[in-house]
């Protein structure tokens, strides 16, 4: 199997004896890696075969130490390119006492937004199985016309994944509900959370966002639902058959929420990928979604397979 992920490998930094999340009046911060594609390529290479991942890092502090983390996960460097002239992205994380995070993003002007048309061969579009795409490149020029360049090129046979992973913050120049509306087309698996896709018009319970959005283009839809667990649909078009299922949250010793929704898409992946029923792919991303809240920080609690297969044997 041959994985291609598409978007921002970027340092996330979480403030040092702030509280209610309130980070301004932190004294110190600790660096991390984050950004949601490079979580879902790391998540992967825990999980069993690393995928390529194209992503763009500036040629500063903060990319070394990004390109260092993604090669000691065994990352390919094929597609980690260096930016001479724009520096890397910055997100200040917020935790409050649940462990629950917001954001606050710095990307205008960095690497993460300079993908260029055309990086990624057909040739080797065409060796790909899979290609999971982010949904922060939309937001920015010249990653957004570098995305749909790629989405139009990608070959019968390749299955599309797509993680909306709406920030309103972002969205400046271009229109979050057009851009999902041009993009689900070209796509064949959705996972998101309901609130990421309201803002598109994708409204109610994730029976209904899950319906709603495998109208529009994709077969399956995969609905997080946090505490609540996740739930899925999918269309006869689906190589899983068509059906729905829901399961529980798995019970976890929640440390930070911080790339939970990433872990679940990369636990989706690997099932689905991997030949599993939809229901049985729900189960197993649950499981690696639990698992990646129990240490600070979006790549630090992510599990590899024998630890998800211990999660699951013991429920």
């Amino acid at each position: 199997m041959s994985r291609l992920v598409v978007g921002e490998c970027i340092v996330d930094l979480h403030p040092e004896g702030a509280e209610s999340g309130d980070h301004g009046d932190a004294g110190s911060y600790a660096r991390r890696p984050g950004g949601a594609p490079a979580n879902v390529a790391v998540g992967l290479a825990r999980l069993g075969e690393a995928p390529a991942l194209w992503t763009r890092l500036g040629r500063d502090g903060f990319g070394d130490f990004l390109a260092a983390t993604l090669r000691e996960e065994g990352i390919p460097e094929a597609y980690v390119e260096r930016d001479p002239d724009a520096p890397t992205g910055l997100a200040v994380v917020a935790l409050d006492a649940d462990g629950d995070r917001s954001f606050s993003l710095y990307l205008d002007g960095t690497a993460s937004t300079r993908l260029a048309p055309g990086r990624v061969g057909d040739d080797a579009l065409a060796a790909v199985d899979w290609l999971h795409v982010g949904g922060v490149e939309f937001a920015h020029e010249p990653s957004r016309s570098a995305v749909f360049d790629l989405l139009e090129r990608v070959p019968d046979g390749v299955t599309v994944s797509f993680d909306p992973n709406a920030r309103p913050s972002l969205w400046r120049e271009f229109d979050y509900a057009d851009t999902l509306a041009r993009t689900l087309p070209d796509v064949d698996v959705v996972v998101a959370s309901a609130e990421d896709l309201d803002p598109a018009g994708y409204e109610g319970a994730a029976e209904a966002v899950a319906s709603a959005v495998v109208a529009d283009g994709p077969h399956t839809a995969l609905i997080t639902r946090g505490a609540a667990g996740a739930y899925a649909r999918s269309t006869a078009d689906a190589p899983w058959g068509a059906g729905h299922a829901e399961h529980p949250a798995f019970d976890a010793d929640v440390v930070d929420t911080t790339g939970a929704g990433d872990a679940f898409t990369a636990g989706a992946i690997e099932a689905l990928d991997g030949g599993a029923s939809l229901s049985d792919a729900l189960r197993f991303a649950n499981a690696v979604g639990a698992r990646a809240t129990t240490a600070q920080g979006a790549m630090a609690a992510l599990p590899t397979r024998e630890t998800v297969d211990s999660v699951l044997d013991g429920r």
